[in-house]
C-alpha cells in the first residue's frame, strides 16, 4: 500500500537528520529474510531509492538473500540512525523491480561495481581471494572499451510495507514509538509503550 504523507514526512525528516549529522552511511539498513525452513537471516544492505511505493535495494538474485526472497517474499528493514537516536522498522513484502529500473540503476554504478556484479558468485564458497581477483581481471579485459551490461542475475527488490514503526530515543528510556499498519482503508496510527 502506498505510504501516506505522515509516513513519508517522518522518514524523510529522519533520513535528512542522519545525513546532516554526518553519519558515514545513512542508507545502511538491516535486511532480514527467512529461508524455506523459516530460519531468519540478517545482513546490512544499502537503500538505493524510496518513494510512496516502497524501499529499494539491489543484489545478486542468486545470493542467499535473493534465494530467500524467491521462496518467501516477507522481509524486514531496520534503519538505526544512532546520531539521531532514531530507528525505523519496516515490514512487508519484497518484489523485483522492473528490468528498466534495474538497468538504469546498474548503468549508474561505478564501473568497478559493475564488474564486481559479474565477478562475484555471491554467497557461494570461494576457494581463495585470488580466484575472485582473477575473475575481475578477466572481466575487465572482456569489457575493455565498451559498456558493461547488467547481469541477468542482478536486480533490485522493492519492499512494499504493511507495517512501519518509528522509534525515537528519549531520556530515561521513555522512548516514543509510533506504529503505522496498513489495512484495506489505508494506514492506522497507534502509539506503543517503550
Amino acid at each position: 500500500m502506498r505510504l501516506n504523507d505522515e509516513i513519508t514526512q517522518r522518514f524523510s525528516q529522519g533520513f535528512d537528520q542522519a545525513v546532516a549529522a554526518g553519519m558515514p552511511e545513512p542508507t545502511a539498513m538491516t535486511l532480514s529474510t527467512v529461508d524455506e525452513r523459516g530460519r531468519p537471516s540478517s545482513r546490512v544492505v544499502l537503500l538505493k531509492s524510496w518513494d510512496a511505493d516502497g524501499f529499494v535495494f539491489y543484489t545478486n538474485t542468486r545470493s542467499r538473500k535473493g534465494r530467500h526472497l524467491a521462496a518467501n517474499a516477507g522481509a524486514s528493514l531496520l534503519f538505526w540512525w544512532r546520531e539521531n537516536e532514531q530507528q525505523v522498522l519496516i515490514e512487508g513484502r519484497a518484489a523485483p523491480v522492473s528490468d528498466a529500473e534495474a538497468d538504469a540503476y546498474f548503468a549508474s554504478r561505478p564501473r568497478g561495481s559493475q564488474v564486481g556484479a559479474w565477478a562475484s558468485i555471491q554467497s557461494s564458497e570461494l576457494e581463495n581471494r585470488q580466484t575472485l581477483l582473477d575473475r575481475v581481471a578477466e572481466l575487465e579485459d572482456e569489457y575493455r572499451g565498451r559498456d558493461i551490461p547488467r547481469p541477468p542475475h542482478w536486480s533490485g527488490f522493492r519492499v512494499d510495507p504493511d507495517r512501519i514503526e518509528f522509534w525515537y530515543g528519549r531520556e530515561f528510556r521513555l522512548h516514543e514509538r509510533i506504529l503505522f499498519e496498513a489495512d484495506r482503508d489505508g494506514w492506522t496510527r497507534r502509539l506503543l509503550y517503550p
